[in-house]
């Protein structure tokens, strides 16, 4: 039982996850407005194969969790853990981002401390200066959103449970209180 939930759970987060990658794909091609393969070499060179590799991996948790989140919808016990779980990879994501950017401003300023500066040097250098001021940036601004959209998500499911689980609490105290008509 406990296998074929995980498995159940896993592919269908999977499924989330690869139609979120189908949706990235489209908006990369409208903003690039080139053939796939070139935005995504645009993608791979901004962002980086470790940051998009840790992105996904992070992402897939948060669904996995909210998935279990949304099977123990009745069990408050077993649904706090998984909300917690969720929230946590979230944030983590946040983490990764803001982590990416400082390494990225580190290697560019790492960069102008190694090279020399003549006036036949200063175009590399500034060249390899954006290079990795782009890594760092491009990693806030994609991580950073999806980090708040996966907390939303997570959020806004839990409060969805609370409030089920409050109307029916109430709703129980009113037939226990019932004043019997004469």
């Amino acid at each position: 039982m406990l296998i074929s939930s995980m498995i159940r759970t896993s592919s269908r987060a999977l499924s989330f996850v690869l139609a979120f990658l189908v949706f990235c794909f489209i908006f990369i091609k409208s903003i690039f407005n080139t053939n796939l393969n070139e935005a995504l070499d645009q993608v791979f060179t901004n962002l980086g194969p470790i940051f998009l590799f840790l992105l996904l991996a992070l992402i897939f948790i948060t669904v996995y969790c909210w998935l279990k989140q949304i099977e123990f919808a009745d069990e408050q016990n077993q649904r706090q853990v998984w909300t917690e779980a969720a929230l946590q990879s979230a944030d983590s994501i946040s983490t990764l981002a803001l982590t990416c950017t400082l390494l990225g401003i580190s290697l560019g300023i790492g960069t102008l401390a190694e090279e020399q500066l003549t006036p036949e040097t200063v175009q590399l250098v500034v060249k390899n200066l954006t290079k990795h001021f782009s890594l760092a940036f491009m990693t806030t601004v994609v991580g950073l959103p999806c980090s708040a959209l996966l907390r939303s998500i997570v959020q806004i499911t839990e409060a969805k449970f609370e409030a089920k689980n409050k109307n029916a609490t109430e709703t129980q105290r009113e037939r226990d209180y019932e004043i019997p008509t004469i």
